[in-house]
């Protein structure tokens, strides 16, 4: 039986654009460039490599967000991937994490599965909780920050490092998992790739098809809210200490002034 790869990504604002929020104070995301996650690109080619090890497998991308999401989705079919899944609706608009991860369990029950991998945040509202919240709707085990991965005889297995010292997990599948940074480096599409990806099946959802109230989610099924938003200020001229003799003293005198000392 094949084994069944879903990869959970994401379509942000670029991080090096002028991103601010809109009127209503969820992220303006018409006014800036989008691009797949970086994050989850490491989580797109440990999906693939999983696969390049299995007798047979198949890897599914699966995001939710609006019509220019399908650009996260083809970057990563163009990586490898096999098929997509895109879930859009209008009343999606403002949902939160907890809206997220009900939307993204549905849609992998509807899929099918063995293993879900997913990035360990996304870059830009950086939780980091949602691979354990899916976990949890999901009713499987999670494997979570793996810097390494690996599928075998139904079980995953990964090494999670930290600060001190690193651990060796592992999970009957069906099973969620996330990886870091550290789990190496994401593949650049080919030309031949990204030519493939055009003819690649993407399959539209709605909530609907997903049995999903609208209340559920959106702004109005959000347990988090943004109250208010400001600008960052602008940069102001800074200090100039020119040494005469006294550099070191006057530059010791302001650190201490800032509590930098």
């Amino acid at each position: 039986m094949s084994l069944r790869i879903v990869v959970c990504v994401k379509y942000v604002p670029d991080a090096t654009g002028d991103r601010k929020f809109a009127d209503d104070l969820t992220v303006d995301r018409d006014d800036v460039d989008g691009l797949l996650s970086e994050l989850d690109e490491y989580a797109v080619e440990q999906a693939l490599q999983i696969a390049e090890e299995a007798d047979d497998a198949e890897v599914t991308v699966l995001t939710v967000g609006p019509e220019d999401a399908k650009d996260a989705l083809r970057k990563a079919l163009s990586m490898g991937a096999d098929k997509a899944v895109h879930v859009e609706d209008d009343d999606l608009h403002g949902t939160d994490v907890m809206g997220t991860s009900l939307v993204l369990a549905k849609a992998i029950e509807k899929t099918g599965y063995d293993v879900v991998i997913a990035g360990m945040a996304s870059t830009d509202g950086t939780m980091g909780v949602l691979p354990a919240i899916l976990a949890e709707r999901l009713g499987v085990p999670q494997v979570t920050l793996l810097s390494e991965v690996s599928v075998e005889n139904g079980v995953v297995k990964g090494r999670r490092d930290g600060d001190t010292a690193s651990e060796q997990l592992e999970a009957s599948l069906p099973a969620v998992v996330s990886v870091t940074d550290q789990s190496g480096e994401a593949r650049y599409p080919s030309f031949k790739g990204i030519m493939a990806a055009k003819k690649k099946p993407v399959e539209s959802l709605e909530l609907d098809d997903l049995d999903i109230d609208a209340d559920e989610v959106g702004l109005a099924g959000a347990w988090t809210a943004v109250d208010s938003a400001a600008e960052r200020p602008a940069r102001t001229a800074g200090t100039i200490v020119k040494d005469e003799g006294e550099g070191g003293k006057q530059l010791a005198e302001y650190l201490a002034s800032q509590k930098f000392i």
